[in-house]
């Protein structure tokens, strides 16, 4: 069974330094997922606002207004780096990916290889239900950014407790076991 390397949400609404939800850990994690790109098949994700928020979304919106944006918007762009790389594009409007595209591309019970942004939000909502759905899922912890370190910690202590689903592994311990694609 292969691998899939599955690139949450590397927008320019979270690596904007100008943006409220900038992670200020992306330009290392965008160094560290663009090396783990070389070797494992890409998915990437776009987080995009619903068109129609209900229920506690609505509240959310009011929230963050900031980022009720048209689809097209630049911020809702893929950054330089991860846009120029192949493999397929999944919008969603959720927090996780998780979810019938994404089990079309990788099918029932995958090996996912996650990483992105943010740790706290996108990168665990996705890893739960993945794991949940019964994949295998290893989430790169030098190549997800959280909202900010202490939320990145957080989120990965959350992460650990959920082995063999999820294990928690470093850009170089996949690099060390994986051939160049």
């Amino acid at each position: 069974m292969s691998k899939h390397l599955l690139i949450i949400d590397g927008q320019e609404i979270f690596a904007d330094s100008g943006s409220p939800w900038a992670s200020p850990a992306w330009p290392g994690v965008q160094e560290n997922l663009l090396r783990l790109a070389e070797r494992f098949p890409v998915i990437r994700t776009r987080w995009i606002p619903l068109a129609h928020p209900a229920g506690s979304w609505r509240d959310y919106f009011e929230q963050w207004p900031f980022a009720k944006l048209p689809v097209d918007h630049h911020m809702l762009s893929l950054v330089p780096a991860v846009a120029q790389l192949s493999g397929p594009i999944i919008d969603r409007d959720t927090f996780g990916k998780w979810g019938e595209e994404l089990t079309k591309l990788v099918g029932d019970h995958p090996r996912l290889i996650v990483t992105g942004v943010s740790t706290d939000c996108c990168v665990l909502s996705t890893a739960l239900a993945a794991a949940d759905a019964g994949a295998y899922v290893d989430v790169v912890t030098d190549a997800c950014a959280g909202s900010s370190p202490e939320n990145h910690e957080a989120a990965l202590a959350c992460l650990a407790l959920y082995p063999p689903q999820i294990r928690l592994v470093t850009t170089e311990e996949l690099i060390d076991r994986s051939p160049v694609a």
